[in-house]
C-alpha cells in the first residue's frame, strides 16, 4: 500500500475517487458515523498540501482555497458520480470550472 493511502487510512478517511482539473478537484469519500465533512475536507486538504510541498510538486508553495463545496450522494448515484468524476477532463472541454 502506498505511503499517502496508508496514511488515511490510518485517519479512518474512505477515499473512493479522486480526480480534477487546473484549478479544483472531485473527490469520492465516504464519511464514517462520527465524521463531519469540515473535519474530513481539513484533514485532506491539510495532507495532501504537505505532501505536494514536502515532495516539491509546485514551483511555489502549494495551498488550498479555504472554499469548499460538498454534497451527499445516495448509494444508487456513486457509480454516476464516480463516472462524473473519472471525466472531468471531458467535461472542461465542454463547460469551463468559472
Amino acid at each position: 500500500m502506498e505511503p499517502h493511502k496508508r496514511q488515511w487510512k490510518k485517519k479512518g478517511i474512505f477515499i473512493d475517487f479522486v480526480n480534477g482539473h487546473s484549478d479544483h478537484c472531485h473527490c469520492l469519500v465516504s464519511l464514517g458515523s462520527n465524521q463531519t465533512i469540515e473535519k474530513v475536507i481539513q484533514l485532506i486538504k491539510g495532507e495532501s498540501a504537505f505532501w505536494i510541498n514536502k515532495e516539491t510538486l509546485t514551483k511555489q508553495k502549494f495551498e488550498w482555497q479555504d472554499e469548499y463545496f460538498a454534497v451527499s450522494v445516495s448509494e444508487s448515484a456513486i457509480d454516476k458520480v464516480r463516472d462524473y468524476i473519472k471525466n472531468q477532463e471531458e467535461h472542461h472541454k465542454q463547460k469551463t470550472f468559472q
